[in-house]
């Protein structure tokens, strides 16, 4: 008994002594437990105020639904146009040409780049603002609000830009001036093809685009290359005729402005805006503005591809008149060397051309050069042939003996040469037998002339043509001066009629 008494004693004297160490370790505890919490509460108030600062800087930081609730997207009907029910949308529309970048005339279109903007009102999207402060916002909202469908007529190829996001971005005023910038393009159809795209919206509505379209240009190559073509880019609404929307030239003629363009092939002379109607039969007529611009081919790159060859192989055709009439070898060859290369020059100029069922200049001037070539050929034929009967005729008549081989003479230097013959007339004989000479028919005995008589005839057709059989050299002295004249004459009247 004495020793659990004795241990009772002991515990009660151990808890009286620890009792108080515990309640203040407890109550100091406690105490941090506050001071941390208070420390917490402060910095959250104080990330608090700091948030709100930079909010109030910058005042684009806002949730879409508060977007909505202050440019009050949900009160109106965006898929309609602004004042539907009333008169005609005035749109205005102009333009900054910035570049051509490829005409084709195989393909009959041309590429070109483009700054387009519109002009509209818009008061549904009119907001206060004390601060008279602008709202950016990112794309979410374009498919929220209207915009103009203005699309380019007779486009063929067009493209989307996507590197590296959809570049789409609005910027909203409280007069309800909005900025609409995206980077974008329609794909095939008679679409746009946009490189980059800024819209204002609103009160003094602005869409501010930069775009590049594929449009088809019909083309007339009657009088190619040295031609001039009229070509334009036409902008029609899609859906909208002429009650609902109307379109026209912001500031006129000067709506139409163009940076410095060069091209290799075309000299601008004029760019200009025009205006009209489109009727369809279902739908009515619609506004279209025309982007009109006259372009002059240069002619220097033909000169030297097309024109200049010709000539050379036109005039090399013309050496062969003075080649030997005996020297086969050398004017068949050059004949049919000259043919084969204006029928290369021919076909190298038509392929880079569309297939056109009509005549153009530069083939006028291909197929007559081509044709002088061809007679050059067929002047050697006639003369080499006049020659071979001439022949036949002296060697029947015996003028040449019968053992002579004419083509044995033409092996040593390729020539039969005229001095080999005796070409001058033998006079006439008394008696129609004669063993030494013989008579031609153009060397008949002519009775001396009497009083009354006239010295000199005309010769007949027939006389004539025994005369150039007899003379066959005559044939290219002839030529020498006819082809030269008529290829003058030729170019001439081609250069004065196209060059005008």
């Amino acid at each position: 008994m004495n020793l659990v008494l004795l241990a009772v004693r002991w515990l009660c004297l151990v808890w009286a002594m620890a009792w108080p160490v515990t309640v203040v370790t407890g109550i100091r505890n406690n105490r941090r437990r506050k001071h941390k919490a208070l420390g917490e509460n402060a910095k959250d108030r104080a990330k608090g105020d700091v948030d709100n600062k930079l909010k109030k800087q910058d005042s684009t930081k806002s949730l879409i639904v508060k977007t909505e609730k202050l440019l009050k997207i949900k009160e109106h009907d965006f898929a309609i146009r602004p004042g539907f029910g009333g008169a005609a949308l005035p749109v205005g529309i102009d333009v900054q040409v910035e570049s051509i970048d490829s005409i084709s005339e195989v393909n009959m279109d041309f590429t070109m780049t483009l700054y387009l903007r519109h002009y509209w009102k818009d008061e549904r999207l009119m907001f206060p603002s004390p601060s008279n402060m602008s709202r950016t916002f990112d794309g979410r909202l374009v498919k929220k609000i209207w915009v103009p469908d203005v699309f380019f007529v007779h486009s063929k190829r067009s493209f989307i830009h996507d590197t590296t996001m959809e570049n789409v971005m609005i910027r909203v005023y409280p007069d309800g001036n909005i900025l609409y910038s995206v980077r974008w393009g329609v794909c095939e159809r008679v679409g746009v093809s946009m490189s980059s795209f800024y819209v204002y919206l609103g009160n003094a509505s602005v869409v501010v685009a930069r775009i590049t379209v594929t449009a088809l240009c019909s083309m007339d190559f009657s009088s190619f290359p040295l031609d001039t073509q009229n070509c334009s880019l036409e902008l029609e609404s899609y859906a909208y005729n002429e009650n609902d929307l109307m379109l026209y030239w912001k500031n006129g003629n000067d709506s139409l402005r163009t940076d410095e363009i060069v091209l290799s092939q075309f000299f601008i002379q004029r760019f200009h805006p025009s205006s009209g109607l489109a009727f369809y039969s279902s739908t009515g007529w619609y506004n279209r503005l025309f982007i009109n611009f006259i372009l002059r081919r240069h002619i220097f790159f033909f000169m030297l591809q097309a024109y200049f060859p010709t000539m050379l192989m036109v005039l090399l055709s013309w050496v062969s008149f003075w080649i030997d009439r005996r020297a086969v070898p050398a004017r068949v060859s050059l004949g049919m060397t000259t043919v084969l290369t204006m029928s290369t020059i021919i076909t190298g100029v038509s392929s880079s051309m569309p297939q056109v069922s009509y005549v153009k200049a530069v083939d006028i001037y291909l197929w007559t050069s081509f044709l002088f070539v061809f007679l050059s050929v067929i002047e050697y034929a006639a003369v080499n042939y006049c020659s071979t009967l001439d022949e036949m005729r002296r060697m029947k008549t015996g003028k040449l003996p019968t053992s002579y081989n004419v083509n044995q003479a033409m092996a040593f230097d390729g020539c039969f040469h005229d001095n080999d013959l005796e070409l001058t007339p033998y006079p006439c004989l008394p008696t129609a037998m004669s063993s030494n000479h013989y008579r031609t028919p153009s060397q008949n005995p002519v009775d001396p002339p009497t009083e009354g008589t006239r010295l000199r005839r005309q010769r007949s057709l027939r006389e004539n043509l025994d005369l150039l059989l007899s003379k066959s050299y005559l044939i290219d002295s002839y030529s020498r001066i006819a082809f030269p004249m008529s290829y003058l004459l030729f170019n001439a009247i081609y250069w004065s009629m196209y060059s005008s």
